[in-house]
Order: C-alpha cells, then sequence, then structure tokens
C-alpha cells in the first residue's frame, strides 16, 4: 500500500523542486541526511557535451511543473514502500537553459544501509526520466535542435 501524499512524515522528510536556478549538490546532500543514515547516495545528472556523436552547444528543459512534482512525490511513496527504512527522498530538476556541464537533475536518497539507497536512488532517476513531463531540446553545434522527452532518453543498465 502507498501511504498517501498528505502523510506529514512523508512531506516532512522530502523536498522536491523544479527551478530556473542552478542545483546544489550540497543542499540535496545536507536535506537527505538523516542521524538514521548509513548511506546518502546522490545521482547528479549534467548536461554532457555530445549526444549521439553530435557535438552539444546547451541544453533547454520545460517541465509541466505541478505535474512533475506529483510524479516526484509518488515516486518517493513507492520507494518508502519497497525501501520502507528509507529516511528521505530528494528530487530537484532544472529547467531553462543549461550549459554544458550544469546539473540538470539531482537525486538523493537517505537509508540506514548503502545497498538500499542505491537501488532506492537509481529507482528514482529511471522513474523519474520515463514518467515525468520534462523535455529537453538539444541544441548542437551546427545549430539545429530537437525536441525530446527525457523518457526517450537512452537508460544503460
Amino acid at each position: 500500500m502507498i501511504p498517501s501524499l498528505a502523510d506529514s512524515k512523508i512531506v516532512e522528510r522530502n523536498a522536491f523542486r523544479i527551478t530556473f536556478a542552478p542545483l546544489s549538490l550540497e543542499e540535496a546532500y545536507g536535506l537527505a541526511d538523516n542521524a538514521s543514515n548509513g548511506a546518502v547516495v546522490v545521482m547528479s545528472g549534467t548536461v554532457r557535451n555530445k549526444t549521439d556523436g553530435k557535438s552539444v552547444a546547451f541544453l533547454e528543459y520545460q517541465a509541466y511543473e505541478p505535474m512533475a512534482l506529483e510524479i516526484f512525490r509518488k515516486i518517493a511513496a513507492e520507494i518508502q514502500v519497497t525501501w520502507p527504512s528509507t529516511n528521505r527522498v530528494i528530487i530537484h530538476h532544472r529547467v531553462g537553459k543549461l550549459q554544458i556541464g550544469e546539473i540538470s537533475v539531482l537525486v538523493a536518497v537517505g537509508c540506514p544501509h548503502r545497498g538500499e539507497a542505491f537501488e532506492a536512488c537509481r529507482y528514482a532517476i529511471d522513474t523519474l526520466k520515463h514518467n515525468a513531463p520534462i523535455w529537453k531540446k538539444e541544441h548542437w553545434q551546427d545549430g539545429s535542435s530537437e525536441w525530446v522527452s527525457i523518457g526517450a532518453c537512452e537508460t544503460q543498465p
């Protein structure tokens, strides 16, 4: 059974954000940290300089924020059912124009044990990429560009 999204324990211990502002690894880690954690796993997605062999100039992200934040909450609720000892789930995503090397997404999960923290973090980013209404426009060095759903991005095992 998935806990209610209005459950005060879930609301208090998790943090979700979609923002134009740069994302902070330190902030995400700090929000996921807890005295009962034995591990905090942070996944940082960054803008890379090549996609499918094409040189990238920059990326542009857009999101349907209300629905995306709801998806983030559902992901956290699912994590807390699958890995019940999870203390915190943090999901932050950028929108707007991002340059090479900038952080586009941060997922941080705090758990008593590293195995569940790694598994939960991977679940969060993979589920976000497939379910959240977030799109990116890849702008290439040759001047061309293309919008793609982040769910269409290849996920490597």
